[in-house]
């Protein structure tokens, strides 16, 4: 293998290595919007870890390409309609809930100080 070739393949892993794990960490967060329990979700992610592990040893190029698309489908497939979003977040039920005060309104937080002052 010359340097060039030798670089393109290093280069193409690494890319594949990435596109993989990437699937994998998509897929495991959203086998927790399909399990309703934990200890189903265990079992579920079981499962998707010996899908990803049968693949571990392949070596072709192509046949790489071919199972990281395969699995895009299926992901894309199986995705949960109504992902669970965390309340606070961007998209959540409490996000922005207390928006900013606006300009010209003064919050005290020093609550309890007028007390002091009439003693």
């Amino acid at each position: 293998m010359s340097g060039v070739a030798a670089a393109w393949y290093v280069a193409r892993r690494a890319a594949q290595k990435e596109r993989v794990r990437i699937l994998y960490r998509r897929a495991l967060r959203d086998t927790l919007n399909w399990a309703v329990h934990r200890h189903l979700f265990y079992s579920d992610a079981d499962a998707l870890r010996e899908r990803f592990e049968a693949n571990k040893h392949v070596e072709d190029v192509e046949t790489i390409d071919r199972l990281i698309a395969d699995g895009d489908a299926s992901y894309n497939k199986w995705r949960h309609p109504d992902p669970y979003i965390v309340p606070w977040a961007p998209g959540g039920s409490k996000f922005n809930r207390n928006p900013v005060p606006p300009e010209g309104i003064e919050i005290v937080y020093d609550y309890g100080k007028e007390e002091a002052e009439l003693v």
